[in-house]
């Protein structure tokens, strides 16, 4: 039967890593597999770059003004 030890550990100068753990008896044969995380992606643009880009938002108060001027044109009277 297999049992499993889960663990997060650092890499150490050399890519070594060290578990340590009670449950591992000596001269035991174990399977150690790796899994290493990815660092988290950073996003480029800023969070300010982000105002006025998506659909139905506006750059600028100019713009908004410019729109409500034109949907105040089109209507009927």
């Amino acid at each position: 039967m297999l049992n499993g030890l889960r663990q997060q550990a650092i890499v150490k100068p050399g890519g070594v890593i060290e578990i340590c753990s009670p449950e591992l008896p000596p001269g035991a044969t174990v399977e150690v597999i790796v899994l290493l995380e990815s660092p988290p992606k950073h996003s480029e643009k800023s969070l300010i770059s982000f105002i006025g880009s998506a659909k139905g938002s506006f750059a600028t108060p100019e713009e908004v003004d410019k729109f409500i001027r034109q949907e105040r044109d089109a209507w009927e009277f």
